[in-house]
């Protein structure tokens, strides 16, 4: 598949919302933060350059102030809080979780707090009040509580489930890992991807399509695949691009 066929879909979906006078809306998150690297520097450093605000899942455990000093300079970086040390709980037979019954719930509840107010002491006004679990899981009885707590966003993956005890801000295409692969995915599936979302929202665009990424693992082609996405969308009629905080305000 050539480049043009390979973007097209997404071209032909985003004039269709233009010619109804609409934007779709986007948001970005990327997890696992812990300290300044190389590949921050790129993720950093495309997304300053297309104007894309990102909202950085960080580890409260591992994290400290090199950290902070480097992304507070970043005017279109905001903070989640990414569980508290992202240490995984569950047996060997079961997905990997942090956040599950595997533990009393005070004492999850107890660590996210920890976690929570060692981020806020570091970052201040760019901590965005919102959990991001480890791997995208959290047991039902701790979402329940985290409304009592410091939290009042929760963000996961998939399309948000009505009923739920806190706001849901969540991802919706994953440009590294799918249930068959890591790394390396297909640019043309994470366009279909894409335009499935926008194209299940063309109706009802209640809920913004987060793009989920994972600097720390990225290597040339999730690094092209984002550059280009932004090319496409960063300055289309039929699109924009919105921080964690605004979607949540």
């Amino acid at each position: 598949m050539t480049y043009e066929e390979t973007w097209l879909p997404l071209r032909r979906e985003l004039a269709r919302w233009q010619s109804a006078g609409r934007r779709a809306r986007f948001w970005l998150r990327d997890d696992d933060a812990i300290e300044p690297t190389v590949a921050l520097e790129s993720l950093l450093t495309i997304t300053r350059q297309a104007c894309v605000p990102v909202t950085i899942a960080v580890i409260p455990a591992s994290t400290g102030q090199a950290l902070a000093t480097r992304l507070l300079r970043e005017d279109h970086v905001l903070v989640a809080v990414h569980g508290w040390s992202h240490a995984n709980h569950a047996s060997p037979e079961e997905k990997k979780q942090e956040l599950g019954r595997h533990r009393p719930a005070a004492v999850v509840l107890e660590e996210l707090g920890t976690g929570f107010d060692t981020l806020q002491r570091l970052y201040g006004q760019r901590l965005v009040p919102m959990l991001v679990p480890p791997w995208n899981r959290i047991s039902e009885e701790l979402v329940a509580q985290l409304g009592g707590r410091d939290f009042n966003a929760l963000s996961v993956f998939g399309r948000a489930r009505a009923g739920s005890p806190i706001r849901l801000l969540n991802t919706h295409v994953d440009i590294v890992n799918t249930r068959r692969q890591r790394g390396n995915r297909l640019h043309s599936d994470l366009v279909a991807e894409m335009v499935a979302q926008l194209s299940a929202r063309f109706a009802d665009d209640e809920e913004p399509i987060g793009i989920l990424t994972h600097h720390l693992v990225h290597d040339a082609s999730e690094w092209e695949f984002l550059t280009q996405l932004f090319k496409e969308t960063a300055h289309h009629a039929g699109a924009t691009w919105t921080s964690a905080r605004d979607l949540l305000s």
